[in-house]
């Protein structure tokens, strides 16, 4: 049974930073794609970062691009999005998401119903 488990949200102030981890067990693809996604009260849910686990390819956002980093440890099997400069229209429920690896989730990597599997999500607040 596959299971993502994120953590690490919390409340900041304008500028600060965080860093949200995601814990993976039970997937079998040993390359997935992972995805970090989130969703503000009365938005919809939107991507913000994705890596291709076999070669480290990332894409972003552009709300967030420059300030935000999608990382992998593939030997914890985790994946970690460090997030500076924040702002308060960075403030939402972020959740991570896996998806079957291949490059084409590079290429079309906020399509929401291509992601097998998500996490509980962990909330980030950003006061200003």
């Amino acid at each position: 049974q596959v299971q993502l488990v994120e953590s690490g949200g919390g409340s900041v102030q304008t500028g600060g930073s965080l860093r949200l981890s995601c814990a993976a067990s039970g997937y079998t693809d040993s390359n997935p794609c992972m995805g970090w996604f989130r969703q503000a009260p009365g938005k919809e849910r939107e991507g913000v970062a994705a890596i291709y686990t076999r070669h480290d390819g990332t894409v972003y956002a552009g709300s967030v691009k420059g300030r935000f980093t999608i990382s992998q440890d593939s030997a914890k099997n985790m994946v970690y999005l460090q997030m500076n400069s924040l702002k308060p229209e960075d403030t939402a429920m972020y959740y991570c998401a896996a998806r079957a690896g291949s490059t084409w989730c590079l290429l079309d990597p906020w399509e929401e119903e291509a992601y097998n599997y998500w996490g509980q999500g962990t909330q980030v607040t950003v006061s200003s």
